[in-house]
């Protein structure tokens, strides 16, 4: 996670909490930075300052972590193959190895992470040095954290890698900068990618009382909110979860309107809240209402509009008081849609399993009806 607790005591830390002189380590107040310094930090405040003082020191060993967790867990996927950027197996200066986690199959899609990071750099570079504009930071910033290739978002190690890539990359940059935002979102995505959902949720929580601070517009104060909403509930907090998403859904419907793709969303994750905490009619009746919307304004084979119909499916056949009908329903849905997730995104991508596993479910629920 990014450095939000005193290095000392590990409390949370208010926005303007002492830092150490030199490398800039935060603590609660200044007895704790005295303790510190007794029980060793003297011998690495240099350290820390030389690697760019305590942020950037910090981004740089969750970096180096996250890559090497996440060059082991594709190697057997990588073997014999080299990287589509250098051409090479191993990164001629960091020597790292291969990885893949997209939605790229055969030879397709490998690459180092520092290969793939510092394409995202030199397309961002590009956009700042010829003032592209927003439309041009936004599209390009997605390179973060989908493949050029099959333009598929990353997922698990590969997207915590480069989380922390994007972090370590603009974490030096002033706190209001549009990038640093950027990046923070990013490691918080990368964090809940691998299940690391308390530290995804002290991430989601600076983000949103940073944007708070320094007074960000409505639709950066949703994204937040939504966010945070995703953080709670994966830390079991469901009734706040629901509650926030409430609020993301309806602000988005009135800033975009039903047809923009933040609202189908926005309403997805409220539904999947719903059916979290068995709301099972509530949930149906809003997806009955806008996966129409979705598959007509997205396409079938959109992530978000197979997600929705995924989430509807759950909502039919784990209700209790389910049908005969229901279950077929649900059953018919997932057999439709799942030889698209696997066309589109590979037997091995996380949602394309997910729906595969609930048919069998599914399946197994209406044979025992």
């Amino acid at each position: 996670m990014i450095l939000t607790t005193c290095a000392a005591c590990a409390a949370p830390l208010a926005h303007d909490a002492p830092r150490c002189v030199r490398c800039k380590l935060r603590y609660c107040n200044k007895t704790c930075q005295h303790d510190h310094w007794r029980r060793g930090h003297k011998q690495m405040c240099k350290k820390i300052h030389r690697g760019g003082n305590a942020e950037q020191y910090h981004a740089d060993k969750k970096y180096k972590e996250a890559v090497a967790e996440a060059v082991e867990a594709c190697a057997e996927d990588t073997k014999g193959q080299t990287c589509y950027i250098c051409t090479q197996a191993l990164h001629w200066k960091t020597k790292e190895g291969l990885v893949r986690g997209c939605a790229c199959r055969g030879t397709a899609g490998f690459a180092h992470v520092s290969c793939l990071a510092e394409q995202a750099k030199i397309l961002m570079d590009e956009v700042e040095e010829n003032n592209l504009g927003t439309k041009a930071v936004i599209e390009r910033f997605g390179r973060w954290d989908t493949c050029s290739q099959c333009e598929q978002h990353y997922h698990g190690v590969v997207r915590c890698a480069l989380g922390w890539a994007c972090w370590k990359t603009y974490v030096g940059r002033p706190e209001a900068d549009m990038l640093r935002l950027g990046a923070m979102g990013a490691v918080g995505n990368g964090l809940s990618a691998v299940e690391r959902n308390e530290d995804a949720l002290t991430v989601r929580e600076a983000e949103l009382a940073t944007k708070r601070r320094l007074g960000g517009s409505e639709v950066h104060m949703l994204a937040a909110q939504s966010n945070l909403a995703v953080a709670y509930e994966k830390t079991g907090r469901l009734e706040s979860s629901l509650e926030i998403k409430r609020d993301v859904y309806s602000g988005r419907l009135k800033l975009k309107g039903v047809e923009h793709e933040d609202t189908l969303r926005a309403a997805n994750n409220y539904a999947a809240s719903l059916l979290g905490l068995k709301r099972y009619e509530e949930a149906r009746s809003l997806l009955r209402e806008l996966r129409p919307v979705a598959q007509r304004v997205l396409g079938e084979s959109n992530e978000l509009t197979l997600r929705m119909r995924w989430v509807y499916a759950r909502a039919l056949y784990q209700d209790p008081a389910a049908t005969l009908d229901d279950l077929r329903e649900a059953v018919a849905t997932l057999e439709d849609m799942a030889p698209t997730a696997r066309r589109v995104y590979g037997g091995g991508h996380p949602l394309a399993s997910a729906i595969d596993d609930e048919l069998q479910d599914t399946r197994a629920a209406l044979r025992g009806a």
